[in-house]
């Protein structure tokens, strides 16, 4: 059950970044298209989907986590262990949703399906001093939850989880950034509330769980 359980949660993860890490990839390459005729309804789709697979994503390590609670023995207190992983998982979820609510629409990469122009905007909420607190700070729950059920599965797929959502930054956000930032237009200022991205437009704005 719980090989079964790590198998299912690798390949939720795997279509979670693969899905939307090709799909971005596409929009970037397609984005005179979709700009011109139905941004707004590429984006509503692409949202729904992206919600849908993070959300299986999540629940996926939760339920590796239950499975295989009590496979990690740290040689430390079971009450230290329960305490240390809350107090990642308070944090990391406090992060992750201050994040979230500065980022808005920013959450499921809403930059790459609007207009060209670039946006210069300050930075605001938990960006003001991490360059980039979702995949950073904002994982601190998946560590927090294979503590908290001492499961050294969950361990195992919480560091998988962070490479793959690292990988997925370096290979597809990062770059839409850099040719945004390179990109002869004149820059368009103008105040965004909430927005999570400083003046270089080099910070990541997903998320993921």
């Amino acid at each position: 059950m719980i090989w079964i359980a790590l198998a299912y949660h690798l390949a939720s993860r795997l279509a979670y970044v693969l899905y939307v890490g090709l799909t971005l990839s596409r929009q970037d390459r397609t984005a005179h298209l979709t700009r011109r005729h139905g941004a707004e309804a590429a984006f509503r789709r692409f949202r729904r989907a992206a919600a849908f697979v993070m959300a299986n994503d999540a629940v996926s390590l939760a339920v590796l986590c239950l499975v295989s609670a009590n496979t990690l023995h740290l040689g430390l207190p079971r009450g230290l262990t329960f305490a240390v992983g809350a107090v990642l998982a308070l944090v990391g979820v406090a992060t992750k949703m201050w994040a979230a609510a500065t980022l808005g629409d920013g959450y499921y990469w809403r930059n790459f399906f609007t207009p060209p122009e670039q946006i210069v905007t300050k930075a605001a909420g938990p960006y003001r001093w991490l360059r980039n607190p979702m995949y950073t700070v904002g994982y601190l729950p998946v560590y927090g939850l294979a503590l908290v059920t001492a499961s050294a599965f969950g361990l195992v797929a919480a560091l998988f989880d962070q490479g793959a959502i690292l990988t997925f930054y370096h290979l597809v956000e990062k770059p839409h950034f850099e040719r945004l930032r390179r990109a002869p237009a004149e820059p368009l200022v103008r105040p965004v509330p909430g927005s999570a991205h400083p003046p270089s437009l080099d910070t990541a704005p997903g998320q993921r769980p």
